[in-house]
């Protein structure tokens, strides 16, 4: 009786967590194609030359969180099929994505906390070699490019070290923006970017915590119906006529 008590109380949490989980995976797939289409990051990503390791991060980044999210809900949607059917096939597949995401999770959790810089030095590198590059001569497709982030992070120039740069924002700069006022574009690029990698670790973070938790549960359920199908094989008799 306690074990079937147990059982059910296993099955709603687990129902509830595959919920969530599968509104994780959605939420990830989301910001994942937001990340790589938005208009901040492609136009950043169009720009980089080969030598910059900004390209290759933007790609990497929407194959995995794609994939990420594709783990997650198949995991949600096992582990729901399983709890409705009490199949130990389906929660040990369920166990098993809900693992392969947790060992996807730790590592992008890592990279995050270990190179928490790079993204952002990648893509202001990106605006000095622009910026640089309309300075020195006044090509127009240079031009064009350094008009299209001002326009897009809403900034203006940069405070730089070598010299009056008035010139070269007063042919880029969109109306009304006045560099006096601190809008500074390597300030706008790093403060935007900070915003956004810190959404994406809080989820990568609530992520982690959900996955642990479908484990547990999953292993729980599979231990339950492995016993409670052992208990009712003991409970059957068969009688015998003499």
């Amino acid at each position: 009786m306690e074990l079937r008590c147990g059982m059910r109380s296993t099955k709603c949490q687990l129902l509830v967590t595959s919920l969530c989980v599968m509104l994780l995976g959605l939420s990830i797939a989301t910001l994942s194609t937001v990340t790589h289409y938005g208009l901040h990051f492609t136009l950043i990503s169009n720009i980089s030359l080969d030598s910059n390791a900004y390209r290759v991060i933007h790609h990497t980044a929407f194959y995995f969180g794609i994939c990420l999210s594709m783990t997650l809900i198949l995991a949600a949607l096992l582990s729901s099929a399983a709890t409705v059917r009490e199949s130990q096939c389906l929660t040990a597949m369920g166990f098993f994505c809900f693992a392969l995401a947790f060992c996807g999770l730790i590592p992008a959790a890592c990279w995050r906390y270990t190179h928490s810089t790079e993204v952002e030095d990648s893509m202001m590198d990106v605006y000095d070699f622009v910026y640089e590059e309309v300075r020195r001569n006044t090509s127009s497709f240079r031009r064009h490019e350094l008009t299209a982030i001002h326009e897009a992070f809403l900034c203006c120039g940069k405070h730089s070290p070598f010299g009056d740069t008035t010139n070269v924002e007063n042919k880029t700069c969109p109306p009304g923006q006045v560099r006096d006022e601190g809008q500074d574009c390597l300030q706008e690029i790093q403060d935007f970017l900070k915003n956004h990698m810190d959404f994406v670790f809080s989820l990568l973070g609530i992520a982690i915590g959900f996955t642990v938790y479908g484990m547990i549960l999953t292993s729980f359920l599979w231990f339950s119906i492995h016993f409670s199908s052992n208990l009712c094989r003991k409970g059957k008799y068969i009688l015998r006529e003499r």
